[in-house]
């Protein structure tokens, strides 16, 4: 009697001390705080939409996002100006040796899968390309659409700059670390080369599986079509993890712990379906 009396308590001890964990976490997290969330613009929309429903679920958090390459979202981990930073790729070996200079543990979260998506014009006959005609039109071995199939115009090759986590997948997937023709233009976003493509009818670029809409056309790689579907069941050739990077892995409980493992949520599973992008749960 006493044996199961004495064990009742440790489970109602236990019950209790389950609860006030809870509670202390979502205290934590509701208290005013301020999260600073610095990288990708393909993470970008992601990140800013979590952050608008984060703002409503604890108004007392500020979260503020700047979008401007994975790169400088790595660069502000390490050197303290950020809590978060959000990332196309992974981060390099040599980020990683900074990072522990300055005694910073950079720890990763996956959030979601994307495809970096090759673009052309809607006006361009051209429907699909290998893998190694995208390569030789940005080594500028392939200079012209009509060696494609396309019409006799000059292509005009979009690409994003080496800060770039975008740039850097398609580096290594597409170009095997072979450097660009001269003549290929830098932009700064995914936005800007969506907008560069979508205002020149001869021009090609990559984008984010979430940038994809009818004022540009996704081109088939190796005869699949970029899409949510074949990313997941690993057909597209350029599919990749999206990440969020935190110095260690945050404290449960934590504001950072809260909106890092957002992810797994219904709504956050909504959120990153609403943009483009391929979540890692099902509900």
């Amino acid at each position: 009697m006493r044996r199961h009396k004495a064990m009742w308590m440790l489970a109602v001890a236990a019950m209790i001390a389950c609860a006030c964990v809870a509670y202390a976490q979502e205290k934590d997290a509701a208290k005013g705080a301020a999260l600073q969330i610095e990288g990708s613009t393909t993470v970008g929309p992601i990140v800013d939409a979590f952050a608008e429903v984060f703002m409503k679920d604890h108004p007392n958090v500020k979260v503020t996002v700047k979008a401007t390459g994975s790169g400088d979202g790595a660069a502000a981990l390490i050197d303290g100006r950020c809590d978060i930073a959000s990332m196309s790729r992974f981060m390099k070996p040599e980020e990683f040796a900074k990072a522990v200079e300055k005694k910073v543990l950079p720890c990763c979260t996956t959030i979601a899968m994307d495809g970096v998506c090759v673009i052309v014009h809607p006006s361009n006959p051209v429907s699909a390309l290998t893998i190694e005609q995208v390569r030789d039109i940005y080594l500028g071995k392939i200079t012209n659409w009509k060696e494609v199939g396309g019409q006799d115009a000059k292509i005009v090759c979009i690409s994003r700059d080496t800060s770039s986590g975008t740039f850097e997948v398609f580096e290594e997937k597409v170009m095997q670390k072979q450097k660009m023709g001269e003549g290929v233009e830098t932009v700064n976003s995914n936005p800007q080369a969506h907008a560069r493509v979508n205002s020149t009818a001869n021009a090609i670029a990559y984008v984010g599986l979430g940038f994809l809409d009818d004022k540009v056309k996704a081109v088939k790689v190796e005869n699949v079509m970029p899409s949510k579907a074949t990313v997941v069941n690993g057909e597209y050739p350029i599919a990749r993890p999206l990440f969020l990077f935190t110095n260690g892995f945050p404290k449960p409980g934590s504001t950072t712990y809260a909106f890092v493992t957002f992810y797994l949520s219904e709504k956050g599973q909504q959120l990153i379906e609403a943009k483009g992008f391929v979540p890692l749960t099902k509900y």
